[in-house]
């Protein structure tokens, strides 16, 4: 898929022009903080009822307090007492605000990003077959990261800028009609001018967040394949290409900013020509019986700033609306990315199992039209070991991962024990199945965390004991802290063979009843894997086992080892009875057997 490259573009799966609806869904993230949000909404509305009082205080000063000759001493302090404990109230109470908002704005941001998490550990493995880590990455990091702000004050800012602009409005119109309407004269222009930046700075920052979410997969492509880079001195080429990356995202962002940065100049513009048209006006009715004081013109112009001062915040909250829509729809694209392998409605508990297993004409493709398995058929019974064989890309592993349900067949069915796993929980089918695949994968934190990472109630005697069988106790001793020794992120401390051990480990602590290798020994040298040969028959011991391998003496003593090519099983049997045959499995052994013997 052309999405699955650093140097292509992403598409949303819908797009839609802008919409007020996106804002909408974070409702129920907002909902949870309703009353932080309610109680903080009244202590802005009384912050700006005291934020008001000053112009209005100053109209008296100028208007009753002042004149004749020494003016009003006492009106003059009461007024400036009045508007000293205004101002100091009003300080206490945005402090109250902003402790309060941005928790709940991070708290907003901590339950958004849970969700996204969520529903990526839901999603199929097709969805991550499909698109780079670093693109599904910067989602849940960055993205979510930029709606911070606009979560923590400028919802909240908005409301208290809308009733200020109300109360304004209200407060000069009963001052004088004339001049209020000349002070809302470049009310029209400002919406023509914020309609025209909007489309084009929508446009822009969905371009910008495109090019950020390139950048982030090849950041990730590039730290997850270092070794192979300095392996091959290809450092200086993937230099050029990064920098070519991040000079598209440079440019881009760039472009954004100059049309995000139009708006405040915009909104300033016409604030000042509106500003200085009620100067003009003012001055001049001031002469005739219009009802306009020097008090009142002044008023007027504290009330005028106090006008514009909102809709320019209103202004930016609109551009931050803008910018954050882009990431809201990547977020909202995840969300709302179906869940394909999931349980069905209805679904049961499998109950415990045996290990009983049957394919009935099974047929998968990864991509439409393109089938893997064709028409597949086998069974097998409860303490079986199956050997699946074959050339690289014939289906070996997509039969075990249909088993799991990492994947739903095209059509067909599976079952075990009789009960058809496509009606039963994912969790219930999941927990009696051991799973090793290729890629043995480590977290970090201890070696006692890893192996115990599939059975959480498992004692550390327990844990010993599993890494004693699959002969992995001899070099965990050898680290510094023995089983409380702290390994990397995908084990990068230890070798490929050690992570193999550690799984197998992992892997018999869980005691399934069904157990899957795939190529669980391939990293692991002939030594050890003799060494091992006896923790592999305890391992294998009372479950039924699929086992992936190309080392065909590993798997000799199957009960059954299919040959798998081109979709389908080209051979079943023992390997005696395979032998004899002298089909596809017997050249597949003599030419590996030749191949050693020749080493």
């Amino acid at each position: 898929m052309a999405r699955n490259k650093y140097d292509i573009d992403e598409t949303l799966e819908k797009d839609s022009e802008f919409s007020f609806a996106r804002l909408i869904r974070l409702k129920k993230y907002i909902a949870a903080y309703g009353r932080q949000i309610g109680l903080t909404a009244v202590i802005m509305i009384i912050s700006s009822l005291l934020t008001l009082l000053a112009p209005y205080l100053l109209k008296i000063a100028i208007d009753s307090a002042l004149p004749p000759a020494y003016g009003n001493i006492p009106l003059i302090i009461l007024l400036s007492l009045i508007m000293l404990t205004a101002f100091v109230i009003n300080m206490f109470l945005l402090k109250i605000k902003i402790k309060t908002m941005s928790r709940v704005g991070q708290g907003i941001i901590r339950d958004l990003r849970s969700d996204l998490f969520r529903r990526l550990q839901d999603l199929p493995f097709s969805y991550y077959d499909s698109r780079p880590h670093g693109k599904i990455l910067v989602r849940v990091v960055n993205y979510v990261n930029s709606l911070s702000d606009m979560l923590s004050n400028g919802i909240i800012n908005t409301v208290t800028d809308l009733f200020s602009l109300v109360m304004i409005v209200i407060i000069v119109f009963t001052l004088n009609a004339r001049l209020a309407l000349i002070s809302m004269a470049g009310l029209p222009l400002l919406l023509l001018v914020t309609y025209i930046i909007k489309i084009n700075q929508r446009k822009a920052w969905r371009l910008n967040s495109a090019k950020q979410s390139n950048m982030n997969a090849y950041i990730h492509e590039s730290i997850a394949g270092v070794k192979t880079t300095q392996s091959f001195t290809r450092e200086p080429v993937n230099r050029k290409i990064f920098q070519t990356v991040t000079e598209s995202v440079r440019t881009t962002w760039l472009r954004a900013c100059r049309i995000q940065f139009l708006m405040g100049p915009s909104a300033e513009n016409i604030s000042v020509w509106t500003t200085s048209l009620l100067y003009v006006c003012g001055v001049s009715w001031m002469a005739g019986d219009n009802g306009i004081t020097v008090g009142v013109l002044v008023a007027f112009a504290g009330y005028i700033g106090r006008f514009w001062g909102p809709i320019n915040n209103i202004a930016n909250f609109y551009n931050s609306i803008v910018v954050n829509m882009t990431y809201l729809e990547r977020i909202f694209e995840v969300l709302d990315e179906p869940v394909i392998v999931k349980d069905i409605e209805g679904a049961s508990e499998l109950p415990k199992i045996k290990g009983g297993v049957n394919f009935e004409r099974v047929t998968f493709s990864y991509d439409k039209g393109i089938p893997i398995l064709n028409d597949i058929t086998f069974s097998c019974e409860a303490g079986d070991t199956i050997a699946l064989v074959g050339p690289t890309g014939a289906g070996k592993t997509t039969v075990v991962s249909l088993l799991s349900r990492f994947y739903d067949m095209d059509s067909g069915r599976a079952l075990i024990d009789g009960v058809d796993i496509h009606g039963v929980t994912l969790k219930s089918l999941r927990s009696q199945m051991g799973i090793m695949l290729q890629d043995s994968f480590i977290f970090s934190g201890t070696i006692f965390d890893n192996i115990r990472y599939g059975k959480l109630d498992a004692t550390d005697e327990e844990i010993i004991e599993s890494a004693r069988i699959v002969c992995a106790h001899e070099f965990i001793m050898e680290m510094e802290n023995g089983y409380n020794t702290e390994v990397n992120e995908r084990g990068s401390r230890l070798s490929v063979g050690q992570r193999q051990l550690i799984s197998f480990a992992r892997a018999l602590l869980a005691d399934p009843k069904i157990l899957i290798l795939d190529e669980a020994t391939s990293s692991i040298d002939t030594r050890t894997e003799m060494a091992l040969q006896k923790g592999l028959d305890k391992l294998l011991e009372g479950r039924t086992s699929f086992i992936i391998a190309h080392r065909l003496s590993t798997i000799k003593n199957a009960a059954r080892i299919m040959y798998i090519d081109k979709g389908s099983i080209l051979e079943s049997g023992t390997h005696d009875e395979l032998m004899a045959k002298q089909g596809a499995y017997y050249r597949l052994y003599t030419s590996q057997y030749t191949f050693l013997e020749n080493l």
